[in-house]
């Protein structure tokens, strides 16, 4: 098996073309001759991953998030992105990173997540533009940034905000007023999603669950609709089952590993 291989089975789901402007997906590190035996999925590459990716025999990383974002000038160790970038060169391990192309791929991060807090009958929330959509049951399977759907029946929200924590596994949710006793309809965008608010609150949403939400953040619904920010990694997490599923169903015969010690770097004092 080639790197090749595998990306190609990725961009298949979620093509690079998809990807923002100032983003880096794609293989930052390796080639796509290379040979890959066993690949290892994260959300970061950490240098616990790169020390589980090793411990396991893997030979290629693959991640929601690319390691390098910005331009490096030196190889110093002098920080994380270095050293392990540095390291995957020495070892021979493949840097491949899935970001913003899994984002506002159709089915992809957003449509998981809300699929695992039981939120049914997607659309996209924000289509990319001259996005296409399908027939029948993919009928709102657009390219774009979140989806909004509707719960089987409404529930109180604190009942739905503490069952999307034990989903998520997210220790703190922040969240604006409570503006109506039950939500029925929900918006979700995984990540940094503070500018879909205008999105949710046009398509009816009782809440928006998302990410990175800054002070103001919480005062834009305006009574509209409530925002609950459940934690960037908590919310991407769900990139390692989709990239999972894409791959053991894609090639059955080829060794795939979930990290065990892909984590959150934020830490909460209870």
């Amino acid at each position: 098996m080639t790197v090749k291989d595998i990306t190609d089975a990725i961009e298949a789901f979620a093509p690079l073309s998809l990807q923002e402007s100032y983003d880096n997906s794609g293989l930052i590190v390796g080639r796509s001759s290379d040979e890959v035996h066993k690949a290892l999925l994260a959300v970061d590459v950490t240098d616990e991953v790169m020390d589980e990716a090793e411990r396991e025999g893997c030979d290629m990383i693959i991640t929601h998030h690319p390691i390098v974002f910005h331009p490096l000038k030196r190889f110093n160790s002098s920080n994380y992105v270095e050293r392990c970038v540095e390291r995957a060169i020495r070892k021979g391990i493949a840097l491949y990173a899935c970001h913003t192309n899994l984002d506002s791929a159709p089915h992809g991060m957003s449509w998981r997540l809300a699929e695992m807090l039981g939120v049914g009958d997607l659309r996209v929330l924000q289509p990319a533009a001259g996005a296409q959509a399908g027939e029948g049951d993919d009928a709102g399977a657009v390219a774009g940034f979140g989806v909004v759907g509707e719960l089987k029946e409404p529930v109180p929200v604190l009942d739905f905000l503490r069952y999307v924590a034990e989903v998520t596994g997210a220790e703190g949710i922040r969240y604006s007023d409570i503006v109506s006793d039950k939500v029925r309809r929900v918006a979700v965008c995984t990540g940094a999603g503070a500018s879909l608010i205008g999105d949710a609150r046009r398509a009816g949403a009782d809440v928006y669950i998302t990410a990175d939400l800054k002070y103001n953040d919480f005062m834009t619904p305006d009574g509209a609709l409530t925002v609950a920010d459940i934690g960037h990694f908590e919310s991407e997490y769900c990139a390692i089952r989709i990239l999972f599923d894409i791959l053991s169903k894609k090639m059955f015969t080829f060794a795939v590993r979930k990290s065990e010690l892909s984590r959150s770097p934020i830490n909460y004092l209870k």
